[in-house]
Order: C-alpha cells, then structure tokens, then sequence
C-alpha cells in the first residue's frame, strides 16, 4: 500500500517546497522538481532517474498514472498526496495531478555526442528562466545538436525553466561551461562561430549555417561579451525597421535557428531520435 500526505509539513513535502525555490539547494543534492505528466514521461525516457513520485488520485486516474509510471519500472519511492499538498507544490492548481524529484549529474562539452556537421546553440549569462525555456522549445523544435550554457544566470532545472519549456529541457543535449571553455572547445572541434550582436557587420541572412556551426547568444540586458565579440568567427545581427532595436532573446535565437535550418534544407541535427 503506497504511503499518503496529507499535510505540507512532512519532511518529504517541505524538501521538495526547498528545491523548488532554492537553486542552491538543488545544485547541492543534485535533485530538481518536475510537475506534470508529459514533463515527468520526457525524463524518464531522457534516462533521468526519478528519487521520489507524487500523485494525487483525486486529480490523476490510477490508470492515467499506471500508464505514466508501470509497475515494471526502476523503482522509487511513490506516495499519494493530497489535493491541499497537490496544490501548496504544483504551479498549476488542480491540473495534472503528479509531481516528482528526479536526480541529475554534471554533463561536459566533452560528453557531447555531435554529429558530422552539427549546429550548437550557445547562450551566454541568459537570466531568465522563461526565455531560457523558450529557447528548449526552439531548439527541441529544430532539432539542433546541443545548446551550450556559459555563465549562465538562471539555473537550468529551476522549475519555470522546465515549465517553460514544456519538458523539453529533457528532449535537447544540455551542458553548462564558462565562456573561456567553451570557445576553446568549438576552436578545437573546428566549429565556427556566429555571435549575435547589435554591432554586427553580417546580415543573418547573408551567414553560411551549412557548415558545423554555433549560434552564440548573450544575455538580455548586456548581450555578449567582449569574449564572445573578439573570439568569434563572425558577429551576425537582425535587420531592426522599427522604433527600437532588438528583440526578446527567445525570439532572435528562433529567428537564427530556423535560417540555419533552412540553410540546411531542415536536416535534423540531434543525435537523438525524433
């Protein structure tokens, strides 16, 4: 009989509300909080491996959950909750009805599988996770290579990354570096760069994407950095007719994405299957 809480001050309850808001917390147990079942099914067939699972059966069918989660699966600790508890963790009151904590490991540039004439994504010190989640969707849409994270200032399992991206944290290939590792490394890989940047003197249009090939976006507010600027092998920018001159992150990296894509005659890129 699977164990039932009904009160938010249990421990395991009051974890999961820790790792939630605390990026420290889940950097230091290495420990993330998913909600819903189409985000919780996109990790476990990523291979990420699931510490504890919560259903409320008031909101979630046995069926609907025995479907999610078979009982022929690696075990873990699941418990029914209540509506109360389902709603003091879930950002979406009432709906869906399973939440789990799912444990994760570092990933490195070196333990990316690219193919032959692969196409990265790489963001620079990005700060917010719902334009960090947009891009998941962009890249998860394209199907690119890998997306490499340098300094980044938003932490990639905070929940409204995973929210925003509609499970697709779990669909793309995911490493975080420093600025100085990662242009060693695509250097090495004979991997050209493209930094997006306001004072480029390329139309975006007129790059060639055919080749192995990076993307490089900076942050928000301050865009790239003089790093990226000086290390790059092109500095691209986006035609600007209107009163101001630059878009949201998430828009310029589709917009870049999707020509190197059509460039590319719309060939996946991933490693992983479609």
């Amino acid at each position: 009989m699977n164990k039932v809480i009904t009160s938010i001050q249990n421990p395991l309850i009051k974890q999961l509300l820790v790792l939630q808001e605390k990026s420290r917390e889940r950097r230091k147990s290495n420990l993330m909080v998913i909600e819903g079942t189409r985000e919780i099914s996109l990790a476990m067939k990523a291979g990420f491996r699931l510490t504890a699972l919560l259903h409320c059966p008031s909101l979630l069918l046995q069926q609907q959950f025995h479907e999610l989660y078979p009982q022929d699966r690696v075990p873990c600790e699941v418990t029914e909750i209540s509506v109360e508890v389902f709603n003091r963790l879930a950002y979406r009151k009432d709906n869906g009805g399973v939440i789990a904590c799912a444990s994760y490991g570092p990933k490195s540039l070196d333990g990316l599988i690219l193919p032959e004439s692969p196409l990265i994504l790489v963001l620079e010190s990005v700060e917010k996770p719902g334009n960090l989640g947009a891009i998941l969707r962009t890249a998860d849409a394209a199907a690119i290579s890998a997306i490499i994270l340098c300094d980044p200032l938003t932490d990639l399992y905070n929940p409204n990354t995973i929210r925003a991206s509609l499970g697709t944290i779990f669909t793309n290939q995911v490493v975080m570096a420093s600025t100085d590792e990662t242009v060693t490394w695509l250097q090495e890989k004979g991997i050209s760069t493209f930094a997006a940047a306001l004072t480029g003197n390329t139309w975006y249009h007129e790059a060639n994407f055919t080749t192995p090939s990076a993307i490089v976006m900076g942050s928000e507010a301050f865009g790239l950095s003089e790093k990226w600027l000086s290390a790059a092998d092109a500095c691209i920018k986006i035609p600007m007719n209107g009163k101001v001159d630059s878009l949201n992150v998430s828009t310029s990296a589709a917009i870049l994405v999707f020509e190197a894509m059509r460039q590319r005659r719309f060939t996946c890129t991933s490693h992983l299957p479609a």
